[in-house]
Formats: structure tokens, sequence, C-alpha cells
């Protein structure tokens, strides 16, 4: 059997960190797959290792803009797939248009389907993009063979939309080993004078950064010794509300911390100097920062919004990330109160050992094996 993967699209740290975990974790052989294609782009190949079942491909094409991507999908990949006698295509973005069957498609992200956290974009490019998108999506899916949900949240939601698809499966994502808590000796004790937030994320409307700032400031008016450091840098109309809001609060710039985008090890250490873990996210398929978090063995506050709860579960306090007060109480549960710390702690790190790469890959290619067989 021969795979045929179209990473083309595939450039995000979450959809890379995908591809690498799976095919890192694949032994080909049982089930009895002969070569694995994948077309993505040169910098996603180039951070591949070599398999002597991997074949890399990137076409000049897919490292142009959307437009020539698109164009590829659409009119010449078809005939690369068939040229090399894959047997079966499996998309990591419902945006990819390619005309093949049978295909598996792996839907990732969820913003084009909140309609509430689309007006949060205003009517801007960045929102006529996503309209755009939805209308891709809706129709990628539905002429799928099958299609893989990384929550059971998102599979509902989508399927509010599309209509009831046939041939779903819920398989997460994993997490990188770095930030697994067995990998740390952590030297804060539960009882603690001073607290250290963390929060990773890079600026967007629906991350609502600006409001845990806010909230961090309600708890300093209560006299608890608390900051938080924001990881993952910005731009544009959100990095604008994070700047007045630290103007705001913040003045003599005490407790608020701003990093840019980190490489994996460095967001690690970053949280591993960390006492509590805030998500603050009211849109997300799947939370792969909220799933560091809960492997790193800090105590967590989460959003209460999308599939948070389903991902967390009892590992944590929840809030809701609009209300400024609401995450301030939300954070303050753990501050006051070290049992409900140590227990939210046991939990998500109990938790966070379901999502692994090698549960991902072995449910994934499963799933493939099945359809090739089929057709």
């Amino acid at each position: 059997m021969k795979i045929g993967i179209d990473a083309s699209r595939s450039r995000s740290g979450g959809a890379i960190s995908h591809i690498k975990g799976i095919l890192t974790e694949l032994n080909p052989s049982k089930y009895q797959i002969s070569e694995v294609h994948i077309w993505a782009p040169l910098s996603l190949l180039m951070d591949l290792d070599d398999r002597e079942w991997l074949i890399k491909h990137s076409p000049k094409k897919i490292n142009k803009n959307i437009f020539y991507q698109f164009f590829w999908q659409f009119f010449e990949f078809k005939k690369e797939l068939i040229k090399y006698e894959c047997s079966i295509l499996f998309k990591t973005t419902a945006s990819s248009v390619a005309n093949f069957s049978p295909s598996i498609t792996l839907s990732q992200d969820m913003l084009p389907f909140e309609l509430k956290e689309m007006k949060r974009y205003g009517w801007s490019l960045g929102r006529l993009r996503l309209i755009f998108l939805r209308f891709i999506y809706q129709q990628v899916l539905r002429h799928s063979s099958g299609v893989i949900f990384l929550t059971e949240y998102a599979s509902k939601r989508i399927q509010e939309t599309t209509g009831k698809l046939e041939n779903t499966i819920v398989i997460p994502h994993g997490v990188n080993n770095i930030f697994r808590q067995e990998n740390y000796m952590r030297s804060n004790p539960l009882s603690l004078k001073k607290f250290n937030c963390v929060y990773v994320s890079a600026a967007a409307p629906y991350k609502h950064q600006w409001n845990v700032i806010e909230a961090i400031s309600i708890l300093r008016k209560k006299d608890i010794n608390i900051s938080i450091t924001l990881i993952g840098g910005g731009s544009g109309r959100s990095q604008k509300k994070i700047d007045r809001a630290v103007n705001l609060f913040d003045q003599e710039k005490l407790f608020v911390k701003q990093l840019p985008f980190l490489k994996p090890d460095k967001v690690s250490a970053e949280i591993m100097r960390s006492d509590i873990f805030i998500f603050a996210s009211s849109c997300e398929n799947l939370p792969i920062t909220l799933l560091e978090g809960m492997s790193s063995g800090l105590a967590i506050a989460s959003s209460n919004y999308g599939p948070m709860p389903e991902v967390l579960q009892k590992g944590g306090t929840y809030f809701d990330p609009e209300c400024p007060n609401s995450i301030a109480i939300g954070v303050e549960l753990l501050v006051k109160d070290k049992n409900l710390r140590s227990k939210c702690i046991r939990a998500s790190l109990s938790n966070s050992k379901f999502f692994s790469w090698n549960k991902c890959s072995t449910e994934t290619f499963n799933f493939l094996s099945s359809f090739s067989k089929k057709y």
C-alpha cells in the first residue's frame, strides 16, 4: 500500500507538529505500507527525518502564494498521486481541494465555524478570509471519504454546519515530550507567597490577553503577590489591546511581561519557572498549549468555552474568558487553596497521558488503512 499525504498548506506550528508526530511514530510494516509520499513546503520537508519509506515532494507552486497552491492541488496533484500509485490520500487540512478518492481529511481549524468568534474581526480582510475558508472547508469535508476530528466538541459543532458526515472519528493530537513533567524536577513548593502565571498564545481577537492582564490587576488590588508572563508575541489590533491594558493596569511595569514567539524548549523552560498556567482562549479545535500546560505539572485556570472542559476535565478551575472578574476568581481559587492546586495538578497530569503522538499515529494509520483496503 502506498499512501499520499497532502501537507502543501501545512505551515502553522500545530500542523507541522502533527505531521512530525505521526510520521516519527509510524511503523509502516504494521500496516503493510510500502511507501509514504508527502507533498509539502520545503521548510517542512527539511524538518522531517529521512526514512527509507518516506518520499518527499515539493513542487514549485506549493512554495508560492495561495493561488498557486490551489491551482496545483486542483489541476496537477491528482496526476502525481496516480503516477506514484498512491492508493489513498490523507489531507492534513480541510483547505485541500485535491480531487482524489479515497481521501481522508483532518479537520484542524475551528475559527471559520464559530460565527461569534468571526465577528471579533469586524469587516476586515481577516473576516473575509474566514468566510472563504468556511465555504472551502464545507465542500472538502462533505466530499471526503472520511473525516478525522480532534475533539468531540469540534465534531459536533462542525457537523451542525456541514450536515452529518459519514465515516468520522475523533483522534486527538499528541504532546511534545519536552513538556512532560517527568522530564523536570519542579522546585516550587505548593505553599507559595508569590505566584508567577504564564499564558502561551500569540495575540488574537479570541485569545483575550487584555482580560487576563486586568484580572491579574484585580488580584493585586487584593494584596495577592502575582504576575503574568505572556508568550507568543503579536501584532495588529489585538497587540494594541494588550498594550492599552498594560498602560492602564501596569503603568509601572511591575507585573506584566510579554515575550515573543519562542521555540518549544524555551517555552517549556518558561513554564517550569511558573506556578499557574492560564488559558483564556474562546475558540479552539484542540488547545495544544493547554495540553502542554497539563503535561508540565502546573495548576491550571482555563476558559470554559469550546472543547476546553472536554480536554482538561477536573484538572483545573474554569472562567469566562470575556470577563476579567471571572478570570480573577478562577485564578484566586488556585492561589488560596494549595490542596485544590495539588488535586488539579494530579488530575491534569493524568489526563495528559491520553494525548500522545504514538496513540495519534496508530489511530490515524489504522483509519487510513481500513479505507485503503475497502476501496
